[in-house]
């Protein structure tokens, strides 16, 4: 495990209004997330969460306020930057998006080559590389309807892996998976996050943050605040929502 160095700022929004869809989602977010950090997104749905993430990839707007990401900054970011960016981050979602008509190895390989990737040998070592990480390694033959939902969701985190991103962003990535599946995930990205990947994740599951510890935001009323390490013990999304 390399060393952490938690004083790099990776993402820093100050006073930030987050907009998708022309309406304001989150107002006045403010928000920091350094080299190595494991950070949660709890909250209703509907609440923010998503376009939190959206904005951190540049698909959701900044209107007002200031907001950084690596050297970007998403105030003023041009659309020929976006890929750029992007190439830097690993996104994981919750519906998988492999495409069908490939299997694993296909699927990682696409995306390789669609960053500019040309070298066959540098793809294929890259490739072995990353299903070794997931623990996947036996099924780059497979395709993705003869893996299972855990399976697949590995190679999702495979391959957000790919491009060695600083931040890894996982929207709800155990949703459709069993508990005992769930936590095998949950181990798998709370170990990218100890090599020096900053993971921001949004989930519902409280159970995790129980497990496997971080900083935690919750969103609601249009706004994100962070919960104090000392009242997570005793946090809980039931008591907010009177459930």
């Amino acid at each position: 495990m390399e060393s952490v160095d938690n004083n790099i700022t990776l993402i820093d929004f100050h006073a930030a209004n987050i907009s998708y869809n022309q309406l304001t989602v989150l107002h006045d977010v403010n928000f920091k997330v350094n080299k190595g950090e494991f950070v949660y997104l709890v909250g209703r749905v509907g609440s923010g969460k998503s376009s939190l993430l959206k904005s951190l990839y540049a698909d959701a707007i900044i209107t007002e306020g200031q907001a950084r990401i690596l050297e970007y900054d998403l105030t003023t970011i041009d659309d020929d930057e976006v890929p750029y960016l992007r190439r830097k981050l690993g996104i994981v979602f919750q519906d998988f998006k492999l495409l069908t008509d490939r299997n694993v190895h296909d699927n990682l390989e696409f995306v390789l080559r669609a960053t500019d990737m040309k070298d066959k040998t540098q793809i294929e070592s890259r490739i072995d590389e990353v299903l070794r990480t997931v623990n996947m390694s036996n099924k780059g033959y497979k395709m993705p309807f003869e893996l299972s939902g855990g399976e697949q969701q590995r190679i999702v985190v495979a391959r957000a892996l790919l491009n060695n991103p600083c931040i890894l962003l996982a929207d709800e990535p155990t949703g459709n998976l069993d508990a005992h599946t769930g936590e095998d995930l949950m181990r798998l990205v709370y170990g990218v996050a100890q090599n020096g990947t900053s993971v921001i994740m949004a989930t519902h599951n409280m159970r995790w943050i129980n497990m496997f510890p971080g900083r935690v935001f919750h969103c609601e009323d249009g706004h994100m605040d962070e919960i104090p390490a000392s009242q997570l013990s005793s946090f809980s999304l039931d008591d907010y929502y009177n459930l």
